[in-house]
């Protein structure tokens, strides 16, 4: 049987190629960090990376690593089990209580990915007689999350107030039960932030609850680091925050759902991927804990991310990139064409900076781009030299 499907998907995976959108794995060879060890052309070589979520450059903190080592000492490598049945350390519920108080709401729930959480709230919360209204690009977890559960699906335009409100009314004349809004809090192809307090606003007006997926954001927006709902001054307005151990916050694993206390405890009952998934590590719950002491004592790595965020911008902008617009540590410099973007991102490998081309199905037809992503980790130095080298790339493109 599978040789008929072989061909199938050798073809599929040609035409990937053939359309420029294939996706190579580089392999690094060293720890995540602000340089890193990759394989090109098959030979090993030092380069500036600029295209990985760790935007606190806390991926390889000697702090967060020695933490990390006493945690293996005193609580072990796994847990071999879930969480109801004998997968729970103190580890556990004290990182669970630690972001509850950091991220200002009620409860807190671990899963073993953001991706996990986003698929366990939907089923959980609405069943047919609700209505979900997402935004049309959050990301692909909240999508899958969505599709598991019985709820109506209403979609807005990205970022558009009038239509989320459109889609509220259909909703409420459609006999909902349960409303839901959700949006991305930081939008990850696009670095452009939500509107919480418009969207706060609306769901009081419609009697309507709000969820966040706030993973680009934790740790590094907002004045204290709590995301986008700290930035727009609604902590306290929204009922539903999902984010991740992974990209700011470590960069590790492990996701979360931090919401008011009867969301959280209909989760821990109901929610299949905390069911049914084993633990997170504790090593990493540990980790994660003094990743949290580090951005509570002090600011200088979301001022260090915020200088070079604003550097690499308006170098980029004055050397005439169309780079899409906003403050964010996320700034996507826009090609169009996937196969540019493709070659672009080669020949800044080539020039020691790494960084990846994002196409279809990833951003839409015609909208491909080079995501680039600041770190606190990297100097000013390094942000220059990243400028540079995209000059003398588009030189040799357009050569």
């Amino acid at each position: 049987m599978f040789d008929s499907v072989r061909d199938d998907l050798r073809a599929t995976l040609d035409e990937i190629r053939a359309a420029g959108l294939h996706k190579p794995e580089r392999v690094i060879g060293s720890p995540q960090s602000a340089t890193v060890s990759v394989t090109a052309g098959g030979r090993p070589g030092e380069v500036l990376n600029f295209c990985a979520n760790n935007y606190l450059g806390l991926a390889d903190h000697p702090e967060v690593v020695a933490a990390a080592h006493e945690a293996l000492d005193r609580w072990g490598y796994g847990m071999a089990s879930v969480r109801f049945i004998c997968g729970t350390q103190e580890v556990h519920k004290e990182l669970e209580a630690r972001l509850s108080a950091f991220l200002g709401q009620e409860d807190t729930i671990l899963y073993s990915s953001c991706f996990d959480a986003n698929g366990g709230v939907f089923e959980t919360l609405l069943d047919a007689e609700d209505a979900v209204i997402s935004d049309a690009l959050n990301h692909a977890s909240i999508i899958d999350g969505i599709r598991l559960s019985k709820a109506r699906r209403f979609r807005y335009a990205n970022r558009d107030m009038a239509d989320l409100e459109r889609q509220l009314k259909e909703a409420t004349e459609g006999g909902a039960r349960r409303k839901l809004i959700v949006t991305d809090g930081v939008f990850s192809m696009d670095g452009y932030v939500a509107p919480l307090r418009e969207i706060c606003d609306l769901a009081e007006r419609h009697d309507a609850m709000v969820m966040v997926d706030d993973s680009h954001a934790v740790g590094f927006v907002g004045p204290g680091g709590r995301g986008t709902p700290e930035l727009h001054g609604v902590m306290d307005r929204v009922d539903i925050v999902t984010g991740t151990l992974g990209k700011a916050l470590g960069g590790a694993s492990g996701g979360y759902v931090a919401a008011r206390a009867e969301i959280v405890a209909l989760l821990r009952q109901r929610s299949r991927p905390y069911l049914f998934s084993n633990t997170l590590a504790p090593v990493i719950a540990a980790a994660s804990l003094k990743v949290l002491d580090l951005l509570e004592s002090a600011d200088d790595l979301r001022i260090r991310l915020a200088e070079n965020t604003a550097l690499f911008r308006r170098r980029m902008t004055e050397e005439g990139f169309d780079i899409l617009a906003g403050d964010h540590a996320i700034a996507p410099v826009m090609i169009g064409d996937a196969t540019e973007a493709g070659r672009m991102a080669e020949l800044l490998l080539e020039r020691g900076v790494y960084v990846i081309g994002f196409s279809y199905p990833v951003v839409p037809q015609g909208q491909a781009r080079i995501r680039v992503q600041l770190s606190a980790g990297h100097s000013t130095e390094d942000v220059n030299r990243a400028v540079d080298a995209f000059v003398a790339a588009r030189a040799e493109l357009a050569g």
